[in-house]
């Protein structure tokens, strides 16, 4: 039987092409008298033509308005039932100098994965008590540095890592406190590859396991145990998985806290944002209020003294102020025979899977919107693809753009400030895409965008320049 539908239920087809949905696109978004896409008080075609395309543009205030929602309604929450909360900033979801000193300005403390997030934390001039080491496999380079300079915690991923730690602290006659990060079986509705929290999975240890490791821990001077670490998923738009995990890692906390106390107990992260029009993540303080109830409740039901309770947003304060441009080239209609000779525009850009992985690893949704002018022309199902040599280079699976979208147009596509960036690659030796930072009409450059030079600066391959 043919199908008669190529459209995804949840896409509606737009009333007006030319919208900017706050739910989507970052707080400043809008677009001038002439049409065009402004972020920041800037025009996107002059931040292209400045800069060039694909470029990522990081709204500052957007960020800045995101994480100071987060804290005052965590802090607010937490407050109220006589306990406070602990923000770190997940700069895997996007991490350069500059975003650690927002970061610190508003005074979240930063989460590392590595010792090369580490090492641009440190170099923005955080204070490392602020910084948080977290990894399924850490060097012992990557462990000694985080000692030597006095990170505020590493997460212990495994039973190997506490003799590890405890013998780089003990080297330097320090004293290191650490976390440790657990599997609490809950798994959080979610795309599989973005779940973390499963037994089967690479992450953390069995929740059987605890009591000994932790007593593993204690067993060592040179470390201090801050608490337990879990994480559930990551896009979550529903709160009954942070419920359940927090009441399954409390129950764990009290049996801790009989031997000696336990000062914190972290959440980890993973809450959703908007990316399409379906999409609907729960209010900051929703979620806040949500889980400290529960924080109260178990904790006087167990007899237990509330802990600190820490989390660790990323997407959420940075993803809707990130958007990316790029410039149309090739448009195709392809009639879809299967389909009742539906047409989907294929309009393929200057990028794709090389600035925007998302969609090829996890089946990603994303917004797109023609942004160097307005058209009052009918909407057209379309599909916004890369340039790169795979059938899978997709950047949005799923939408309608204007019929008259045309070869040298500006396409931008909302919310890829988490992830784009930090799993840029140079596949079929693309170049990463600059990033700007916009706020009141001006733009900074904050990372440089990378050239053709660059990649083959590295070819040691390469003779005589002159002769490329």
């Amino acid at each position: 039987m043919t199908q008669s539908l190529v459209a995804p239920a949840w896409l509606k087809k737009p009333a007006d092409m030319n919208a900017i949905s706050k739910q989507i696109w970052p707080l400043t978004a809008e677009r001038n008298k002439a049409g065009a896409l402004e972020i920041g008080g800037q025009s996107v075609i002059e931040l292209a033509s400045e800069f060039g395309t694909p470029l990522f543009v990081i709204d500052q205030a957007d960020f800045e308005a995101k994480a100071n929602s987060f804290k005052s309604a965590f802090d607010q929450a937490f407050k109220k039932i006589g306990t406070t909360a602990k923000i770190y900033y997940a700069g895997k979801a996007f991490l350069c100098t500059e975003i650690v000193r927002w970061v610190d300005s508003l005074g979240l403390n930063i989460d590392v994965a590595s010792g090369g997030e580490l090492a641009v934390a440190l170099a923005a001039g955080i204070d490392p008590a602020r910084i948080g080491l977290h990894g399924n496999n850490k060097s012992l380079i990557e462990i000694g540095r985080a000692v030597s300079n006095r990170v505020g915690a590493i997460v212990i991923d495994s039973e190997i890592e506490i003799e590890r730690i405890a013998a780089a602290a003990a080297s330097q006659q320090l004293v290191q406190p650490v976390r440790l990060r657990v599997n609490c079986g809950v798994h959080a509705s979610t795309h599989e590859y973005l779940a973390t929290a499963s037994e089967d999975q690479k992450f953390g240890i069995a929740m059987n396991d605890v009591e000994a490791l932790v007593a593993k821990i204690r067993s060592h001077s040179s470390l201090k145990f801050l608490g337990l670490h879990s994480h559930i998923g990551s896009q979550i738009h529903a709160i009954e998985g942070f419920i359940e995990a927090t009441k399954r890692l409390l129950e764990i906390h009290a049996k801790l806290s009989i031997a000696a106390p336990v000062p914190e107990l972290n959440l980890g992260g993973g809450f959703g944002i908007a990316y399409v029009s379906d999409d609907e993540p729960l209010p900051f303080d929703a979620i806040a209020t949500a889980i400290a109830q529960t924080v109260e409740a178990k904790c006087k039901s167990l007899g237990i003294d509330m802990p600190v309770i820490a989390f660790e947003p990323g997407r959420a304060l940075i993803g809707q102020a990130g958007v990316t441009i790029y410039k149309v080239g090739t448009i195709k209609d392809v009639i879809l025979t299967d389909h009742g000779d539906q047409v989907r525009k294929y309009v393929s850009v200057d990028g794709g899977m090389s600035d925007n992985m998302r969609t090829a690893l996890y089946e990603a949704r994303y917004s797109a919107s023609l942004a160097s002018r307005a058209s009052n022309s009918q909407p057209a199902l379309s599909r916004v693809v890369g340039k790169h040599c795979e059938s899978g280079d997709i950047v949005v699976r799923d939408g309608y753009l204007p019929q008259d979208i045309a070869p040298n147009d500006l396409l931008a596509v909302a919310a890829t400030g988490a992830y784009c960036f930090s799993l840029a690659n140079n596949y079929n030796y693309l170049a990463r895409p600059a990033v700007v930072a916009v706020r009141d009409g001006n733009a900074r450059l904050i990372v440089r965008g990378e050239t053709e030079q660059d990649l083959l600066d590295r070819d040691t391959g390469v003779i005589s320049k002159e002769n490329l």
